[in-house]
């Protein structure tokens, strides 16, 4: 069939659509690739889905739902691929734009979707279709994604975290009972895909840029192409728009942002709150935008101190809450309901948890901070800090973040292949400051040397903060292994030392 006989996948809108005999080709059969080919299969469509390799279980069961497999490296155009000659392409978030198939698919003008675009199309197959929650930002998504999910939780909706984190988002579209809400998490990648064909733009309720740093650089090609894709998130947003306001850029993009008419701009921030803005007076987390007496009154919704008590007491954290809190509250949760939900909410492993206090040091794993930003974020949660940092670096300059902080620095602890860049800034921003590096490449051995040689350096008082600013994937699975390796050493190391070691 020549590209000019298929038919326009842009009147795929709805569950009921005709995806019929649709010849559909998936990149990818993780997690998020067999959940397209399982939904593709149960519209009637025809699915070959291609990867370079993939787990038995998911090869069983696409054999067993009727799709097919090509065990490629796609790194060029398999004649098979192109002998199938799809009518649309899906494709997992880790393919590059620059992919060859997807380069193939723009010259031959075959739709390219992600996932999340799917989702939405089909998101009426359960009837009522489930409202939809944005979250997204170079750091914070998850946990903000999980209090808006707890939130409205407490308040009795059928809520599902999905897209990046939770379950897939087709499988929630798909779930016999439904839901009133999905808080769908977005990784730029997955934004990178939204939004290309009117028919198919997503339109949420409400949604979220929690903040904007360099990160994925590699992936998108540029600084500006990183942030037109996080800025998708705002399109067609329905009811607000929550932005930070100690963030210019995520206050430009709501203000560029084609919204449905009607959709307010709310901003989130630790200083006081304007007219529509969720913020901070005195310690006194405060909204003042949905309530009809905001030109004069702000409704409390918890405290710093009340949050410290449940670790959500850290600048960033505080940040997280307020935009959780705006997200939660335009769907009218009483701010009561808002607070003992929050009070009730547990963060996540690895997000600046603490790990131990032994004698005059506390060991803190933030292995979760894999980029420049978050790590900051993290370090200005501390007054004195022994940083562990290093890793995957990924293209970025992490110059900034060490000139940045190291007046709270007492030392550094290198790990991780990049560590000439991060010696280097050391050197030029604190030649004074000791700095230590861990040479072993053994996975087993690198978070042991780290924890002994930041015993060694550490003052009374001081945080052992393990925040990379890097990714884990040199010498760690990701950085969930990288946080487990470290929080064993630390145990280990508090439990067999003597107060000697810690002077």
């Amino acid at each position: 069939m020549s590209t000019s006989d298929k038919r326009s996948v842009d009147e795929l809108t709805s569950w009921n659509s005709d995806w019929k005999n649709l010849r559909v080709a998936v990149l990818g059969l993780g997690v998020s690739g067999f959940s397209v080919a399982d939904t593709l299969v149960e519209l009637g469509a025809r699915v070959l889905v291609a990867a370079a390799s993939a787990k038995e279980e998911h090869l069983g069961l696409l054999s067993v739902i009727g799709g097919e497999f090509l065990r490629h490296d796609l790194a060029s155009v398999p004649s098979e691929l192109a002998g199938f000659d799809p009518e649309l392409i899906v494709v997992s978030p880790g393919f590059h734009p620059d992919n060859a198939v997807l380069l193939w698919a723009n010259d031959r003008g075959i739709p390219v979707w992600g996932d999340i675009e799917l989702a939405w199309r089909v998101r009426d197959k359960v009837l009522p279709a489930a409202e939809w929650v944005l979250v997204t930002g170079t750091n914070g998504k998850t946990t903000t994604s999980q209090l808006v999910t707890h939130i409205l939780q407490a308040d009795g909706k059928r809520v599902a975290a999905v897209g990046n984190i939770g379950i897939p988002v087709l499988d929630a579209v798909r779930y016999p009972d439904g839901f009133d809400v999905l808080v769908v998490e977005l990784s730029s990648y997955q934004l990178h895909w939204l939004n290309h064909t009117p028919n198919g733009t997503l339109s949420a309720w409400a949604s979220v840029c929690l903040n904007i740093d360099d990160d994925h650089l590699d992936w998108h090609g540029s600084r500006e192409a990183y942030r037109d894709a996080k800025a998708r998130v705002y399109t067609n947003t329905k009811v607000a728009a929550v932005y930070n306001r100690a963030d210019l850029v995520t206050r430009r993009m709501v203000e560029n942002a084609e919204v449905v008419e009607g959709c307010r701009a709310i901003g989130f921030g630790l200083d006081a709150p304007g007219r529509s803005d969720f913020g901070m007076v005195d310690g006194i987390l405060c909204d003042r935008a949905f309530l009809e007496e905001r030109a004069t009154t702000a409704l409390e919704l918890s405290t710093r101190e009340e949050l410290a008590a449940v670790g959500l007491g850290a600048p960033h954290s505080l940040a997280n809450v307020l935009a959780a809190a705006a997200l939660a509250r335009s769907f009218g949760v009483d701010p009561a309901v808002v607070r003992s939900a929050l009070l009730t909410f547990t963060i996540d492993a690895h997000r600046t948890e603490r790990i131990d206090v032994a004698g005059d040091l506390v060991w803190i794993d933030d292995s979760k901070a894999t980029n420049p930003h978050a790590a900051a974020a993290s370090l200005r949660a501390f007054d004195s800090v022994v940083w562990i940092v290093g890793g995957l670096f990924k293209g970025i300059d992490v110059d900034a973040l060490v000139s940045a902080h190291v007046a709270r620095l007492s030392a550094a602890v290198l790990i991780g292949v990049d560590r000439d860049a991060l010696r280097a800034a050391f050197q030029r921003h604190a030649p004074s400051l000791p700095v230590f590096e861990v040479e072993t490449t053994d996975t087993g051995e690198v978070m042991p040397a780290a924890v002994r040689l930041s015993a060694a350096a550490a003052r009374p008082g001081d945080v052992v903060l393990l925040a990379p600013a890097a990714a884990s994937m040199d010498q760690f699975a990701d950085y969930g292994d990288r946080g487990r390796r470290f929080a064993a050493a630390v145990r280990l190391h508090v439990g067999t030392a003597d107060t000697t070691e810690r002077q």
